[in-house]
């Protein structure tokens, strides 16, 4: 049975995720902050200050992945097949970038930007269902997450 205190610091720390919202990086800063101060406190404290730092660790690896097979994909899409020789015309931009090229980088930006805004809405609500289940006392492991810290 974990004290009042212990539950307050992991909901607390959990919820401490959401400072991303007004904070560039609130979501690694505070929880890491709090985790840091609370840890030898309790190992309720401990391992649930763990599970949330290694979840956004992984949310922002998963993001960085996105990133790097989006951006050459759509730079790919745009810039392949593109003549420099028509430059001096007048009609290069009609003539180089087709309705098949933005029909591919469309879809490219839109598919990356569906996945983003998932991972986003799923973790604010990982992240409050874990924060419920610290204050009934309870333990939680954030799914899809790597063992950075362990």
């Amino acid at each position: 049975m974990e004290t009042t205190a212990n539950r307050n610091t992991a909901i607390l720390m959990q919820l401490s995720a959401y400072t991303q919202y007004f904070i560039p990086f609130g979501n690694f800063i505070f929880p890491t902050l709090i985790w840091s101060l609370k840890k030898q406190d309790s190992k309720f404290v401990d391992y649930n200050g763990k599970q949330i730092i290694n979840f956004q660790l992984s949310l922002f690896l998963y993001s960085l992945l996105l990133i790097i097979i989006a951006i050459p994909l759509l730079l790919y899409t745009t810039l392949s097949d593109l003549s420099f020789n028509a430059v001096n015309e007048l009609h290069f931009v009609h003539q180089q970038f087709s309705a098949k090229k933005i029909t591919g980088i469309a879809t490219i930006a839109i598919l990356a930007v569906l996945i983003l805004i998932a991972m986003k809405v799923l973790e604010f609500f990982l992240i409050m269902y874990a924060s419920v289940r610290n204050s009934n006392g309870e333990n939680y492991n954030y799914p899809l997450t790597i063992k950075f810290i362990k």
